[in-house]
This record gives C-alpha cells, structure tokens and sequence, in this order.
C-alpha cells in the first residue's frame, strides 16, 4: 500500500508510505525456523492466550488464529512472551474498535472524506499503494507497529516541506522499528523508482 499526504501549508502533495500486506521482506535469523519448530511455537502461544486470556474472541484475527499468530511470532523474532503480550493488545483493540463490524458501506463513507483511497494499481515492487492526506489524519502511524505487524513495506515523504520536519520528529518514536522503513524523496523519484507512466497515481503525474 501506499500514502499520499498534501502538504496543507502550500497544497502541494506529499508523502506516499508504501505498505505491503504480503511483505517479503525478510525476518531475522531465528525466523528461518522450519515448519515443524514454527507450529510448535504457534502452539505453545494459541494454548497461553487460550489459559490466560480466555476471554478474548476466537475464529478469524482472534486468539486461535494460527496464520496471525505466525504473523506476530516472526514480528516479535519468536519470543512467545513478547508474542502474546502484543498479540493479546492488539486483538483487544480490534474488538474494541470494531474491526469486524466494518462494513463496505462504512469504508464508503470514510472514503468520501478524502483521507485515504487505494490506488489502482500496484507499485513495481508489486505491492498494493494506500493514498492518504496527511493534513486530514492525526499522525499515529503506530497502528502498523501496534496492530499490524510486519505488513509496512516502505513510507514515502515526497516533497515534504520543512514545516514537516518538527512533525516527523514527534511521529518518529510511534513508529518504533518501522522508522527504518521511512524515506523523505522527490516527486521525480517517485515517478522513476516506484511507478511505471501507466500506473503513477494522478498526484505524481507531471
């Protein structure tokens, strides 16, 4: 995915964070761990949330959920403690938020505000590009780090202006190891290195 955010000083886009939500990138040593270690280690989390945590929901994104639960696991290098403490708060904040009663017509209504549309096209890294207008969003890019671990490829500051800087110094901590993921470039480098002239989002076009 990636964001687009105008700057609301001068009106001139900026920003486009790049997330990817099969991220390919890839995790340290330990996460080359087999199939057979790796189960075992989903396991050994899905039955503490189970002993610990019974009252969290189950099914799909709950606290039996295997697939996100691996997600986590590699996210936290497979430390099944540290798994379960982020794993536990971010299943609490999608009950909390209501994740699951989004619905199509909801997202409709909040893409009518003009804070984020998904491009049509891919980038060339083959990964789905989220825009976003950073004058209409509240800067807590920590959700990625929080709730949504490893699925952030990679954010673009374009053409960001120097107003912008005192910001990113605040948004900077929030984003924790994902901050290594940021990159400040132009407009041009954009249109060179992320897009081809078929698929660069109208913003970027010249």
């Amino acid at each position: 995915m990636a964001l687009r955010l105008n700057n609301p000083s001068s009106c001139r886009s900026f920003v486009a964070p790049l997330v990817s939500m099969n991220s390919s990138r890839s995790f340290s040593v330990r996460s080359q761990l087999n199939t057979s270690d790796s189960h075992k280690l989903v396991l050994e989390v899905k039955e503490k949330l189970e002993k610990d945590h019974h009252s969290l929901p189950v099914g799909k994104c709950g606290r039996d959920d295997e697939e996100m639960i691996l997600w986590f696991l590699k996210d936290r290098k497979f430390s099944v403690n540290e798994t379960v403490s982020k794993l536990t708060k971010a299943i609490k904040w999608r009950r909390e938020f209501g994740v699951a009663e989004l619905s199509e017509d909801s997202v409709r209504s909040a893409a009518k505000t003009g804070k984020s549309y998904l491009h049509d096209f891919l980038d060339v890294h083959k990964r789905p590009v989220m825009m976003v207008d950073a004058s209409k969003h509240i800067p807590g890019f920590d959700v990625f780090y929080y709730y949504y671990p490893k699925r952030l490829g990679q954010v673009l500051f374009v053409e960001a202006p120097f107003v912008f800087k005192p910001i990113w110094q605040l948004v900077k901590p929030m984003l924790k190891s994902y901050a290594s993921l940021v990159r400040f470039c132009s407009v041009d480098e954009v249109r060179k290195e992320y897009f081809t002239e078929a698929t660069i989002p109208a913003t970027f076009r010249s």
